[in-house]
């Protein structure tokens, strides 16, 4: 396949995928854009997937057109092994042309066996501080894929990295925000169970304490959301599960 689409079809995928990514706050829905534009943009392609991973090399984001792409991309997860993880752990771009006769993976390999997924592009999103992870295209059919591809999706991928690093960048001190929020909210209602267990049972505060972990670990309920229950019942005049 030829590395080149015509100019003109290029730079208009380029120009509307900024300007979507430009506009986008969310990665997540950001990385699903960019998996559709890939679609539509490499010929032959019938699904594509992009996958944004931590140091540890686990999802933190992710978009795919269909399921199928969904399912041959989780795979890759749950063996730890792949074109997708080889394309962001060694910084390069993988061709696979035939995944049937590719013996670099034999374990994902035979896991999509029965998926239309016979040829795979996978790129890493590069950018100056690292790899964000990667972009993914698959073909039903053998040898649709080829070197040429690989630079295509190359071309593709790169000022796509550096849109999805600065929306990333935007959107983590808000979820440290919301993260930080939902704690102090948990950490609320914990004293204001105590509070009621103090008032209604005349325990002290370590021991008001100690018989709120007892009910979350004989209800088996989450510390915060007993606390919340306990509250909200305290509020409208009932009274504690039993313990």
């Amino acid at each position: 396949m030829s590395s080149q689409l015509p100019l003109d079809e290029l730079s208009l995928v380029f120009a509307r995928l900024k300007g979507l990514l430009l506009t986008e706050e969310k990665v997540d829905r950001a990385v699903q854009l960019l998996a559709e534009a890939a679609k539509d943009a490499i010929p032959g392609t019938s699904g594509a997937g992009v996958s944004l991973l931590n140091d540890q090399g686990r999802r933190t984001s992710r978009g795919a057109t269909d399921a199928i792409v969904e399912q041959a991309d989780v795979v890759q997860y749950e063996l730890g092994e792949g074109p997708c993880l080889t394309a962001w752990a060694s910084d390069e771009t993988v061709v696979v042309e035939d995944v049937a006769s590719d013996g670099r993976w034999p374990l994902w390999s035979q896991a999509v066996a029965s998926l239309p997924v016979r040829s795979v592009v996978s790129t890493p999103l590069r950018t100056e501080t690292g790899s964000l992870g990667a972009l993914k295209i698959y073909a039903a059919v053998p040898s649709v894929y080829d070197a040429g591809t690989g630079l295509l999706l190359e071309k593709f991928a790169m000022p796509a990295a550096t849109l999805l690093a600065n929306i990333q960048g935007r959107e983590t001190p808000q979820r440290i925000s919301e993260a930080l929020i939902a704690a102090l909210a948990g950490r609320d209602s914990i004293n204001r169970a105590c509070g009621v267990l103090m008032e209604r049972e005349n325990l002290g505060a370590e021991e008001a304490m100690q018989e709120l972990l007892r009910l979350a670990r004989t209800q088996k309920s989450p510390l915060h959301q007993l606390s919340a229950d306990l509250v909200q019942a305290a509020s409208a005049g009932g009274k504690p599960g039993p313990g």
